[in-house]
């Protein structure tokens, strides 16, 4: 399944990249996941890598299109088929929700470009 879901996000940003060239680097990946040897992942937990935080990051704050809404930025959770939130992602999900950051959960790549063209505009 990760596979699957890894193949969809690497889809997600290639699009972003070729119709957003100016924020190219402002979506970035966030390696929170996947297997690894014990003391690398030993490493990576006290430089903060943070169980539940989402896979992707669009730095780059908007308002809504009525300017009633104010995002600092957009989480990105890439999910293949019926996956589901683990509980530290709904967590995770609801701690920056109160910090006025977008957070959704894609499913498939015409799910991403509805939700980058809306937040964009």
């Amino acid at each position: 399944m990760r596979h699957l879901e890894s193949k969809l996000q690497s889809a997600c940003v290639k699009w972003f990249r070729i119709q957003y060239p100016t924020y190219a680097r402002n979506l970035f990946a966030i390696p929170n996941g996947g297997a690894r040897d014990v003391v690398t992942g030993a490493i990576l937990k006290r430089e903060g890598v943070t169980p539940g935080v989402a896979d992707l990051f669009l730095s780059i704050p908007r308002y809504t299109l009525n300017k009633e809404e104010f995002c600092a930025g957009l989480f990105i959770e890439m999910k293949f088929g019926a996956g589901t939130q683990s509980k530290e992602q709904k967590e995770f999900q609801a701690s920056v929700e109160r910090e006025e950051y977008k957070y959704i959960v894609v499913r498939t790549l015409d799910e991403f470009i509805d939700n980058i063209k809306e937040y964009m505009r």
